[in-house]
């Protein structure tokens, strides 16, 4: 059975976040989250509290046990995009665009319904 979690609205650029994602995807989901504890990125600390989530999630409302399950897919997707402008050289302004993710973390147990 698959269980989800989602973190909308995410801080972080998605490229700086796929990056970290990527890693976890096959793991043993008790293992992915001590190899998200021990790497030093912001990226990491969201990626490992959402996977803290979808394994509580699978542990609450489905009865799963934490040791059984997989991380099946980690998913970065692109979110709203703040457009700030900061000054420039001779006055201008120069656009900087403050991008955000969407981190959706699906465990499984490797049991179909």
């Amino acid at each position: 059975m698959d269980v989800q979690a989602l973190t909308r609205n995410a801080r972080m650029s998605p490229k700086k976040v796929r990056e970290v994602a990527r890693t976890i995807q096959g793991r043993k989901a008790a293992d992915a989250l001590a190899y998200l504890t021990l790497i030093p990125r912001k990226s990491a600390r969201l990626l490992a509290k959402t996977l803290a989530s979808a394994i509580a999630n699978a542990e609450n409302n489905n009865n799963l046990a934490a040791d059984t399950l997989v991380v099946k897919l980690a998913l970065v997707e692109n979110g709203p995009v703040l457009k700030r402008f900061k000054a420039g050289a001779k006055g201008t302004a120069m656009p900087r665009r403050k991008k955000m993710s969407h981190l959706r973390i699906i465990v499984s147990d490797g049991v179909q319904n």
